[in-house]
């Protein structure tokens, strides 16, 4: 069963769960769900009605609690740790893998030092660890470690609840998009008219230069067969030419010497 499938059956599970019980009750499910090593999203249980009703109540703070796994890091709990239930070991691994999950949402080439403060790791071998047994084998993120670099090159992760007021910055970033995307759609059609005038314009330049060449070539050819006949003319005229054998035939004429 792939993560996305076990997330949803989860999601179902703990809903379902939640709509069936009375606010003051809903605490123990709260803390059952946040420490599930395998579930990652919580918007839909924030949604349920029955636990919307904690707000205001002695048992709000676990609403709070609801919230910080939906849209928090492990920093926002020691920020807000006086005022939050104490979280038993597996809430806190869950809340530092996802702290994992919000850093790869900024930048996909996370530094070990920045990492290190974040989930308050000492060492860069406690840190891989943790990022190859609790983060990549779990199926949340995929990525390389780069000890080189010092720096863990993110490649896949999975998505978090949104927090509030993120679905419009989104829908704005998608808006923007679908503008750029269509102002770079017209330039290109653009260009390709450009490109389709400009290779009519030079198919029509080269069928100007063959027929020229065309020309040349009859007029070159014409000039050369009126040239040829001109000679012809002269050699074939009576007398144009003399004839040697009857030059040889002519009596020589004598001198007689002077007295």
């Amino acid at each position: 069963m792939d993560i996305e499938q076990k997330q949803a059956e989860l999601i179902d599970h703990f809903v379902n769960q939640a709509s069936t019980l009375k606010a003051s009750a809903l605490w123990p499910l709260i803390i059952e769900a946040t420490s599930h090593p395998s579930l990652f999203a919580f918007s839909e249980i924030l949604s349920v009605p029955t636990v919307s009703e904690l707000q205001g109540t002695e048992n709000s703070l676990y609403l709070d609690v609801l919230r910080l796994f939906a849209h928090g890091t492990w920093t926002d709990y020691k920020n807000n740790a006086g005022r939050l239930p104490q979280l038993v070991p597996d809430q806190v691994l869950k809340l530092k893998q996802l702290t994992v999950l919000t850093l790869a949402e900024m930048n996909k080439v996370l530094p070990y030092d920045q990492l290190m403060q974040e989930l308050d790791v000492t060492n860069v071998r406690e840190l891989e660890d943790f990022l190859i047994n609790e983060c990549m084998y779990v199926g949340i993120v995929r990525g390389k470690l780069d000890q080189l670099r010092r720096c863990f090159e993110v490649q896949f992760a999975a998505g978090r609840d949104l927090r509030p007021g993120q679905l419009g910055n989104m829908l704005q970033t998608l808006s923007n998009w679908l503008a750029t995307s269509d102002n770079l759609l017209v330039s290109i059609q653009e260009k390709i008219k450009w490109a389709d005038s400009m290779s009519e314009l030079d198919k029509k330049h080269r069928k100007d230069v063959e027929d020229r060449v065309e020309e040349v070539k009859k007029s070159l050819s014409l000039k050369a067969d009126i040239d040829f006949r001109g000679h012809e003319e002269i050699y074939s005229e009576p007398g144009g030419v003399m004839d040697y054998e009857e030059d040889r035939s002519r009596p020589k004429r004598r001198r007689h010497p002077m007295s």
